[in-house]
């Protein structure tokens, strides 16, 4: 079984479990932010920032097309069964088997961003226990067996996801929800809320997390004035006033780090973008945007009991759809690394194989290019 092959969840440190199921309980703490960019030559760029509150311990996943998947239910019995018909690469976290962000070798794009305090599941009972899958496995599957947007929106809730209680969460499961994009600009939100699956649309390709992604789009008329001009000059019984300097058609931008405010910058950065000609040059521009969303160790707290943790940027990753290549940083070294998904699928064979991609960032010195 998949999980027994990747992951003993009893290695996760007590003070990491502590941590991360008051993370969980929380509805302030969380600040992952996922926006799209179309390039001029039509290829689409996901970008993706993963926060929480302690390392969670990321490492970049393949899956081969052809793997046997099987989904662990809160009873510790077995839960949906299914091969893979397409090959994947993404992050983890806590070394468990899971694609936290990812895409698949037709160019389906899969984030998994927490939405705490929202989402819900159904029981698990003998009419649907055969299609159930844990919160965290669901982005997998729709991964390993569909090619496009498309294809999730008629077969999205053929998964009954549910709960499952992790020891590395205190016994907490995760509360996901997930955006999805394809290679043609189509994306859709997929939401556990009251304990149905919701699918909404999503042409403006921005996810962040509470609350749900309905109520986002609709806080965003609260920001039809923001505007990429600068405000002109105004004449006040015959005094000129000025504004101080560029950006002041953007006065009342939202610039903390809660959820709402994200996805309104999300939202205005990723519209306002200057379409570059090519997917290549796109892939740096959508990490330039992501730097925006970047937050440093101490920027976020939250107190819990004794202990203060931090949310943070653990990594930032960002999916070229048309080029097939999923690349990041990490939190301790800014410098972007790719991974190609058709060439990760063909190294790993028929295994399921993972690569660190924690590391630290030399800072080259140049003082001798004076000479």
């Amino acid at each position: 079984m998949l999980r027994e092959l990747m992951v003993k969840k009893k290695t996760v440190s007590f003070l990491v479990t502590t941590a991360v199921a008051g993370l969980l309980m929380s509805t302030s703490a969380n600040a992952c932010t996922s926006l799209r960019l179309v390039a001029g030559d039509g290829g689409v760029v996901v970008g993706r920032t993963m926060e929480f509150e302690v390392d969670m311990k990321s490492n970049v996943l393949v899956i081969p097309a052809g793997t046997e998947m099987t989904s662990s239910l809160a009873d510790k019995s077995q839960g949906m069964k299914y091969k893979t018909k397409y090959g994947m690469i993404g992050a983890n976290g806590f070394d468990l088997p899971i694609i936290a962000d990812g895409i698949n070798d037709q160019g389906l794009y899969v984030g998994t961003l927490l939405l705490p305090g929202y989402a819900s599941y159904p029981d698990v009972d003998s009419k649907n226990a055969s299609r159930a899958l844990a919160s965290e496995d669901y982005g997998a599957w729709l991964l390993a067996n569909f090619a496009n947007v498309e294809e999730v929106r008629a077969n999205f809730n053929k998964a009954v996801i549910v709960s499952h209680p992790l020891k590395p969460l205190a016994g907490q499961s995760f509360p996901f929800h997930y955006v999805v994009h394809d290679s043609t600009g189509a994306a859709v939100v997929i939401e556990p809320v009251n304990k149905e699956i919701k699918i909404y649309e999503d042409p403006i390709g921005v996810l962040t997390n509470s609350p749900p992604f309905d109520w986002q789009v609709t806080n965003l008329s609260n920001y039809v004035n923001l505007n990429v001009n600068n405000v002109p000059p105004v004449d006040l019984s015959g005094l000129k006033i000025t504004n101080y300097g560029q950006g002041s058609g953007m006065h009342g931008l939202p610039g903390d780090f809660t959820p709402p405010s994200r996805f309104v910058r999300a939202v205005v950065f990723s519209e306002t973008a200057v379409k570059l000609p090519t997917t290549e040059k796109t892939v740096p521009q959508v990490f330039h945007i992501m730097n925006m969303f970047d937050i440093p160790v101490g920027a976020m707290r939250e107190v819990l009991g004794k202990k203060v943790v931090h949310d943070y940027t653990n990594w930032t990753s960002v999916s070229d759809l048309k080029h097939l290549t999923w690349a990041y940083k990490t939190y301790d070294d800014q410098s972007i690394r790719s991974v190609d998904v058709r060439k990760a699928c063909g190294a790993a064979g028929n295994e399921i194989k993972t690569i660190k991609m924690h590391s630290v960032q030399p800072i080259e010195d140049v003082s001798t290019k004076f000479n």
